[in-house]
């Protein structure tokens, strides 16, 4: 829908051709790194790491809820942060399934951590969430300077979703597991893994020098596809399906949208209600319209209206939208892609998913988690 919708505003003359044209360059680099992660993270799966950390995951619980939701809670952060929310959400949710089967625990502490660490673990870095890119572009800030200023808010938010997730399934982590089957240790993907870590290390090397992060991506996803085309355990259109073209076009598309939507109002409306500075209180007033908008139009689309009015006010402003984007969407099932994408895996696992409890769940970590998490990062601004 969104690409005739892209059509429409400019046949109209919604949005001029030269800037839809500027739109679409501007999330150039922002599609090609979210292509190359996207390949990365599809063929560390077809190399056996998640396998490998479903096996970790059962053998350190052993049975215990309690045990696994921690597991759980470290896996599905340290993944988002490095590979992306998607990661979490496609890759790792079935194996959380898989691991909770396996080891006779209930499932639903553990598959409502995914969606909810999908969200608020992908704060850490540039590359962990597309909401991540954009604001990354607009802050200024670079790669090492973005990590060090989320580091506490990161630890701040996961922190509070687990104390939080900890009293709302008390029963279900209380309830008693069978003799768990804990199966063989899988062996860790050792190349997977390498290549991850110099991607890492890549986009650190990349944003000291200016070169965007999106060449980095992409020479990590080469060298896993590379692989696996040469050993012969995929085809080129295993590459360009992993990519999610279709995917890709609806984020240019929703680019000229919202982008026709800012020019003929939005802007000047939003611009009355959010203020300026970089004090606790401005942050806060920030983050907070942040999150109601991103569940009203989804988390893509209020990243791409609010970053051209906050960044005049400087990287910290830009960070408090990112907080509310980021954590906001766990409130209900609109706010990001990644938690709708989560429901119709669930579902197609057979498990129901309750809108009142996940509301309910919602209403309790979002303002538990965002609250301090702004006062965290307004505390980074001061000591960095």
């Amino acid at each position: 829908m969104a690409v005739p919708a892209a059509g429409v505003v400019v046949a109209t003359g919604a949005i001029p051709l030269d800037h839809a044209r500027a739109e679409a360059e501007r999330l150039g680099p922002v599609v090609g790194f979210l292509a190359a992660v996207l390949v990365l993270a599809h063929f560390c799966d077809a190399e056996g790491l998640f396998r490998a950390c479903g096996a970790w995951m059962a053998r350190w619980a052993r049975g215990r809820p309690v045990r696994l939701l921690t597991a759980v809670f470290a896996l599905a952060s340290a993944i988002t942060a490095v590979l992306s929310l998607d990661a979490t959400v496609v890759l790792l949710t079935p194996v959380v399934f898989a691991t909770a089967a396996r080891t006779g625990v209930r499932p639903k502490p553990h598959v409502y951590a995914c969606t909810h660490l999908s969200n608020t673990a992908s704060l850490l870095l540039p590359v962990s969430n597309l909401t991540n890119l954009l604001a990354f572009a607009a802050s200024g800030l670079s790669f090492t300077r973005f990590a060090a200023l989320m580091t506490l808010p990161w630890l701040v938010a996961i922190g509070a979703e687990y104390v939080v997730f900890r009293r709302f399934f008390v029963r279900d982590l209380a309830a008693a597991a069978p003799s768990p089957r804990i199966g063989e240790p899988a062996g860790l993907p050792l190349f997977a893994l390498v290549t991850v870590a110099c991607t890492l290390a890549g986009f650190v090397v990349a944003s000291t020098f200016g070169v965007e992060p999106v060449w980095a991506a992409l020479a990590g996803a080469l060298v896993l596809a590379g692989r696996a085309l040469v050993r012969r355990t995929a085809t080129p259109p295993t590459v360009v399906r992993a990519a999610a073209p279709a995917f890709l076009a609806f984020v240019l598309a929703l680019g000229i949208v919202v982008r026709a939507v800012v020019d003929n109002g939005l802007a000047g409306a939003l611009g009355h209600v959010l203020p300026g500075g970089t004090g606790l209180p401005a942050l806060l007033a920030v983050a907070a319209p942040a999150a109601v908008l991103a569940n009203l139009i989804n988390n893509l689309p209020a990243v791409l209206v609010l970053l051209p009015l906050t960044a005049p006010a400087g990287p910290g402003a830009v960070l408090a939208v990112l907080l509310g984007v980021n954590i906001g969407p766990n409130l209900t099932y609109a706010g990001s892609l990644a938690t709708l994408l989560w429901r119709r895996i669930v579902h197609q696992h057979e498990h129901g998913v309750d809108l009142k409890e996940f509301t309910r769940l919602g209403l309790l970590t979002v303002p538990s988690a965002l609250v301090p998490a702004v006062v965290a990062l307004w505390g980074a601004l001061q000591v960095l």
